[in-house]
């Protein structure tokens, strides 16, 4: 049987503001968000088999649970919702993208998944049944189901997709700090104001680069007093030459870069590299 292969790309927050915190423990967010061009790499190819095998490889393979990720959560869910069937599959995915890191990387995983399944067995899935499903698998999964700038507003009610290109080169940076999504939102105590309507419905203004710039990321403040690590990254990111702006995608620990050509965001990593010369560090480019 014939072996695919697909990428699953590196989602990135250029904004993320937390309204507020909701009877539920989840948290009431508004975030702008693009994808990069830096991905992990999924071969997957049906089988004859009774289980599904289910490897990853790669830099970052360590510290992902074999038995319970998003990748055998996909397939999980689609077979309960009587998708797939009896189907079984290897897949093999090779981590280039760190996990834990406010990059999305299992969820973008999930999302290049159920895209595949989607296109290539023709499976008819309703968009509200598929909501449904991104969302017990991962909280960002749904964002990924469309490589496109989108801006999330409210908890997951309303999305909406932009199609114009940012054509910005980025650095990305990360200390090797895993932080749970789940621990950061809970130490928060910091909330924004929600967007002014004129402008989350005037997407070209929202996604104008001196628009995002002025923006912020809620939960910064709590990752870089209890991870310093995090917080020097960014100051030394922001110092570098024709630095845009920089900021925390996510919940951390990643810190991005942005800036107008590959030259400068190239030098930037080089200086990143010579500065903390354990970090992870790659430029990429918005997509």
């Amino acid at each position: 049987m014939k072996t695919f292969l697909i990428y699953s790309f590196c989602k990135v927050n250029l904004s993320l503001r937390v309204i507020a915190k909701l009877r539920t423990g989840l948290h009431k967010i508004q975030s702008i968000v693009t994808f990069v061009n830096l991905f992990d790499i999924i071969k997957i190819k049906e089988i004859n088999s009774e289980q599904d095998q289910i490897k990853f490889y790669g830099k970052f393979k360590h510290n992902i649970n074999l038995k319970d990720n998003t990748i055998s959560k996909t397939l999980d869910l689609l077979r309960k919702n009587n998708y797939l069937k009896k189907k079984k599959f290897k897949i093999y995915i090779k981590k280039n993208i760190p996990h834990s890191a406010g990059l999305g990387g299992g969820s973008m995983n999930s999302a290049t998944l159920i895209k595949f399944f989607l296109s290539t067995y023709k499976l008819e899935i309703s968009e509200k049944k598929l909501f449904k499903i991104a969302c017990k698998i991962g909280s960002d999964v749904f964002l990924g189901l469309k490589i496109q700038n989108t801006f999330l507003m409210g908890n997951k009610k309303f999305l909406k997709r932009f199609k114009g290109k940012l054509n910005i080169f980025v650095v990305l940076a990360n200390p090797g700090i895993r932080c749970l999504s789940k621990n950061i939102y809970s130490m928060n105590k910091k909330f924004s104001n929600t967007y002014a309507k004129k402008n989350a419905f005037n997407f070209k203004k929202l996604f104008d680069l001196d628009n995002i710039r002025q923006e912020k990321n809620d939960l910064e403040k709590v990752v870089f007093e209890r991870y310093l690590k995090v917080g020097n990254l960014n100051r030394f990111m922001k110092e570098q030459k024709n630095c845009i702006f920089s900021r925390m995608s996510g919940s951390g620990s990643t810190c991005v870069g942005y800036f107008n050509n590959f030259a400068n965001a190239q030098k930037a990593k080089k200086n990143i590299a010579k500065k903390f010369p354990n970090y992870w560090c790659e430029v990429a480019k918005t997509i």
